[in-house]
């Protein structure tokens, strides 16, 4: 590749969070001329941040999109490895189930932390500029023009060859595209919400143990924990929303967690538990799905505005990053040609993405629930045991997703097929047990009695006949 296939080349990015400046990097690297146009304040220079801060899982997608733009290395350094789930029953016992093999395990990182680093790498391209506070009004992708609102109030045209949009879940660029024919949309609020609460240090260390993500699974909801590089915990609650309004008050608050997680509230503290509790209201959750990604040549969607996901699989900023990484190797395949990149970006990525979306629905049941099953724990034993002996026929799920670059949509045809090959194999299993079993049995059987039933026939209602000894039986009803 030449810096002339791109060179003079603009490329507009709506949205400066973690996969639109992730994305500008990418673009940047490619000699594009990038202005990013986001909506927020710089975070790095803000005065006062919005809400708390936001833990997310960085797995192996997420690390090789940052690798491919010199990150990964500065990134990992911020991040607090996690290597199994501890799941917290309400005894208080705890127990863990490790995500794969010794040496995997996902990272534990700060939102705000990874959107300042990635904002600073985009500034670092002298062909990239980052348009704090200025918010995109109208869309024209034919014209290849969006029309933005700075600080000074006044709207301004800005032309350019590409317009990538990175705005999130409530997307002002799908909100476009969803105008034109052809384009389909779904989005679905789940009925649960989520709440941030927070476990401050003990001492100056971790008040659990920190190398895991914590559990307390209750079947209709949840709580998770993940580590912070400053020792500390960031807790979320997930409930329905009907749950959360049946804590109005701060003594229901302590009564719901002595019975459902008394374990955490000492870790907690009761005041800080109440204040992070009543701060903000539970927060609503919301799947997207769209097709195509792509407007010709002139506007493509990428992140949470093509595919927003709930959170359950920690996979929503992986999926992001690892659009961005497609798009990058698509546009090295199709030597930066706009008009052939875009349309593969959608024939490849749109399955995928509504996988892992389907996926992560799914992952909310099985963190909630069935990770309290001995038939869930015992599946998972024999998981990783075929694992180990066949490491290239079997992969068990969760490694498929964040342990690798297999395709979102593979990982779950694979997943059905290896699931039908188990569920078959112990099938098969339990027969063979049973008819051995029967036939132990029988073949210990003492010869005797057997002898005695081969020689018994029976007259009909009334009796048996022993022929070996010319006596007959009567049975009781027939008196």
């Amino acid at each position: 590749m030449t810096s002339s296939d791109t060179q003079g080349k603009r490329v507009a990015v709506i949205g400066g969070g973690l996969v639109g400046a992730l994305n500008a990097c990418f673009l940047a690297k490619r000699n594009f001329q990038v202005d990013v146009y986001e909506a927020r304040e710089d975070i790095r220079v803000a005065k006062f941040t919005r809400g708390r801060s936001i833990n997310l899982a960085l797995s192996y997608r997420g690390r090789q999109a940052l690798k491919a733009i010199g990150l990964e290395d500065q990134i990992v350094s911020n991040g607090v490895p996690m290597r199994a789930r501890m799941i917290h029953s309400l005894s208080g016992k705890k127990s863990a189930i490790p995500y794969g093999n010794k040496s995997q395990y996902i990272l534990s990182i700060s939102r705000e932390k990874l959107n300042r680093d990635l904002l600073t790498a985009v500034e670092s391209y002298p062909n990239a500029k980052v348009h704090f506070d200025h918010k995109m009004l109208k869309c024209s992708p034919e014209e290849r023009v969006v029309t933005v609102l700075g600080p000074d109030k006044v709207p301004r045209d800005v032309t350019c060859d590409l317009i990538v949009g990175c705005d999130g879940a409530y997307s002002t660029v799908r909100a476009h595209l969803m105008k034109k024919p052809r384009f389909d949309y779904s989005q679905q609020y789940i009925p649960h919400g989520y709440m941030e609460l927070t476990i401050p240090p003990k001492n100056g260390e971790f008040a659990m143990e920190p190398n895991y993500l914590h559990i307390w699974p209750r079947n209709a909801f949840m709580m998770i924990a993940l580590p912070n590089m400053d020792r500390s915990f960031t807790c979320t609650l997930f409930m329905s929303f009907e749950e959360f309004e049946r804590l109005p008050t701060s003594q229901d608050v302590l009564d719901f967690f002595q019975k459902n997680f008394p374990d955490a509230i000492p870790l907690m503290g009761e005041q800080a538990l109440l204040r992070d509790f009543f701060l903000l209201p539970a927060q609503p959750m919301i799947s997207v799905k769209c097709s195509p990604f792509h407007l010709k040549s002139y506007c493509v969607l990428m992140g949470d505005a093509a595919h927003a996901i709930v959170p359950f699989f920690g996979q929503g900023m992986n999926a992001g990053f690892e659009d961005c990484l497609v798009f990058d190797e698509l546009m090295e395949k199709f030597n930066n040609d706009l008009s052939m990149c875009l349309p593969e970006f959608s024939r490849f990525r749109i399955p995928d993405d509504h996988a892992i979306s389907d996926l992560s629905m799914y992952n909310y049941i099985e963190m909630r629930a069935h990770v309290n099953s001995r038939w869930f724990l015992f599946q998972r034993l024999l998981d990783k045991f075929l694992h180990a002996i066949m490491p290239s026929t079997f992969i068990p799920l969760y490694t498929m997703v964040a342990f690798t670059r297999i395709r979102y949509h593979e990982a779950v045809l694979r997943w059905h097929w290896q699931k039908k090959v188990i569920n078959k194999g112990l099938f098969v299993f339990g027969s063979l047990t049973a008819i051995g079993s029967a036939y132990l049995l029988v073949h210990h059987m003492s010869p005797r009695p057997l002898k005695f039933f081969r020689n018994l026939a029976w007259t009909g209602t009334t009796g048996y006949w022993n022929r070996s000894t010319g006596v007959f039986w009567q049975a009781p009803w027939s008196h």
